[in-house]
């Protein structure tokens, strides 16, 4: 199932960029573009859309009032100019509030705040967020200029590698992120992961044994921080 989106903007340029961004996010499919909100009304009365990527000052009707006259919208990110609107697009609830020029990085961060709400709407896995325990919930991580999709299910154990960090995959496959540790921890899941050390999150469901100084993965003996060591064994004794 692909999210199904529309880009509303009169900036031919920044409609090519956000076009160039979907291309790159294999859930996210581009069903049209619109340079003004009438097209775009006619394009939503027509097409099943889950997320609009909507400009603010067009001609005609600016996107505030677009998405006012909208019954039942779909999940709306704004890209704008102008910081004038911010408080206007929270209180019509959109997802995210973009300044323009935006980043890929950028972008993405909200595009996977949409695909978590989009997901707990219609019930499917695309939930990306740390609260997620569904089977096929996955993140996106930066590696060699490319967004790469991982499966939490897949990892066994994350390790900190100064300012990167390892990811350990089932098929013996190893990612190196620029990610601090800590940064990594918020975005997980403390039902399903747990930081046993300053430099180890570790995957509890795949675990195999454990003592007093450390827990095993797969062949990996991975040490138990003194620091952290009463809520490690206090977590796995009563699980």
């Amino acid at each position: 199932m692909n999210i199904k989106c529309l880009i509303v903007d009169d900036e031919p340029l920044a409609v090519r960029l956000v076009s160039s961004y979907i291309q790159q996010i294999p859930e996210l499919e581009i069903i049209a573009a619109c340079n003004n909100a009438i097209e775009a009304i006619k394009v939503l009365r027509e097409q099943k859309i889950d997320l609009i990527f909507l400009d603010i000052k067009m001609p005609k009707l600016i996107g505030t009032d677009f998405l006012r006259s909208i019954p039942d919208p779909p999940k709306v990110i704004f890209i704008t100019a102008y910081r004038e609107y911010a408080l206007d697009g929270y209180d019509l609830d959109i997802v995210d509030y973009l300044l323009k020029p935006v980043s890929f990085t950028r972008f993405m961060k909200a595009v996977l705040k949409a695909i978590k709400l989009i997901g707990i709407d219609n019930n499917n896995s695309y939930l990306t967020t740390k609260n997620d325990n569904n089977k096929d919930a996955f993140l996106y991580f930066k590696i060699d200029k490319a967004m790469q999709k991982v499966l939490l299910k897949d990892i066994f154990f994350i390790e900190s590698c100064k300012e990167y960090v390892k990811i350990y995959l089932e098929n013996g496959k190893q990612l190196l992120v620029k990610q601090s540790i800590s940064a990594m921890e918020k975005l997980l899941s403390p039902h399903r992961f747990m930081r046993i050390h300053r430099s180890y999150i570790v995957t509890i469901e795949k675990i195999s044994t454990f003592n007093a100084t450390s827990v095993s993965i797969d062949n990996h003996n991975i040490p138990i921080g003194r620091l952290y060591k009463n809520e490690v064994e206090n977590t796995l004794r009563h699980l």
